[in-house]
């Protein structure tokens, strides 16, 4: 994995000498990660004129889901506690005779932009924008081994739950209960905080778990995700508690599956990002359902739950292969509850079987 890091950091590195700078700071922990293989808390990543450092607080712990510095990258640790390792790294980048330095102004505050530039008055600074986030869109295959394990956790995790007794417990209860299914199976931890839905609530997007309590012909939408070393994915299915589902909800779900399978059947190499999202929107937009649907039909997942591409009516760009989505339209009736259905998959190109599902529970409408 060394020689992954120092190729990532060597794209990075031609990209800032492009724009004019020999030296860049990488604040966002996302992307110290990405490019030093661990970020350990307050870390930051010093892309130098004669060496590349990794600026930590404090010894990185060694703990599996934190990720491990590449060995080949010098750690400094500041000397005292309570240091800012963003101002260290200014410090070091001047000292090795950088004149320009670019830094991650979308993350920096004002405050630590200030003390980055008065303690190296001489460096010039430069916006380095989201050059990171971008080399991170396509993913090489050990970074989707990583996505194609947490889903397997994921799936892993939901099926346990769908065989236990569900009717009188709360959706606090149910999600606590998965998150801890994650971990027993070898997640680092949830990707983010697990959604469960019942009756009214279900099919609202980022519902939070209440104490209302699963009751028969509820509704039961639950996403959740699963991280592992460091990269996150996610799932979304809705259910039927019962024996049987009343005629609304069939059609309900049958449309939204309609419009899931649209959106995961135009991922391709060179496809509009607004045009998968207008495959799906379409589907629910004929139906009727035009007020009240999601901002976007999918997002990228990777080191962080919600990255770029974003596939919303208005985004700009094409997907590239390799580049893992999600895809998860949904459709909330005030009252009533809901249906949503959420996958992750990884753009292939059709000579290599188009789309590759990762998130495989069976998306049929169960009655449990």
């Amino acid at each position: 994995m060394s020689e992954v890091y120092a190729t990532r950091r060597s794209r990075l590195r031609e990209r800032c000498n492009a724009a004019g700078t020999a030296a860049a700071l990488i604040s966002r922990p996302a992307n110290v990660r990405y490019l030093a293989g661990a970020a350990p808390q307050d870390a930051v990543l010093i892309l130098g004129k004669r060496e590349d450092l990794l600026v930590c607080a404090a010894p990185p712990d060694d703990r599996p889901g934190e990720g491990r510095p590449d060995e080949n990258l010098r750690l400094q640790i500041l000397p005292s506690p309570g240091g800012d390792t963003a101002v260290a790294a200014a410090d070091l980048a001047a000292a090795q005779g950088a004149e320009a330095l670019a830094v991650e102004e979308h993350h920096l505050t004002v405050t630590r932009y200030r003390a980055v530039s008065s303690v190296a008055p001489r460096l010039r600074l430069a916006d380095l924008g989201v050059a990171v986030e971008q080399l991170r869109v396509v993913k090489d295959e050990e970074e989707i081994s990583c996505l194609r394990i947490g889903a397997e956790i994921a799936d892993q995790a939901l099926g346990e739950l769908l065989e236990s007794i569900l009717v009188g417990r709360t959706e606090r209860h149910l999600a606590l209960e998965l998150e801890r299914r994650l971990v027993d199976h070898g997640a680092d931890g949830p990707a983010f905080a697990t959604s469960v839905a019942t009756g009214p609530n279900a099919g609202r997007r980022g519902h939070r778990p209440t104490d209302r309590r699963v009751e028969e012909g509820d509704f039961l939408s639950v996403c959740l995700g699963a991280t592992y070393r460091g990269y996150r994915c996610e799932i979304g299915r809705t259910f039927v508690i019962g024996t049987s589902p009343a005629d609304w909800q069939i059609e309900l779900y049958d449309l939204v599956f309609a419009a899931q399978r649209a959106g995961r059947e135009a991922l391709a190499p060179g496809a509009a990002y607004r045009d998968v999202d207008r495959a799906a929107r379409q589907v629910l937009d004929s139906a009727g359902y035009a007020q009240g649907l999601p901002p976007l039909v999918g997002h990228g997942v990777g080191l962080e739950i919600d990255e770029d591409p974003q596939l919303a009516p208005s985004a700009m760009g094409k997907l590239d292969a390799c580049v893992p989505v999600t895809v998860e339209p949904g459709v909330h009736l005030p009252g009533r509850g809901g249906v949503r259905i959420d996958d992750t998959l990884v753009v292939r190109p059709e000579a290599d079987g188009g789309p590759e599902l990762l998130t495989i529970t069976t998306k049929e409408l169960l009655a449990l």
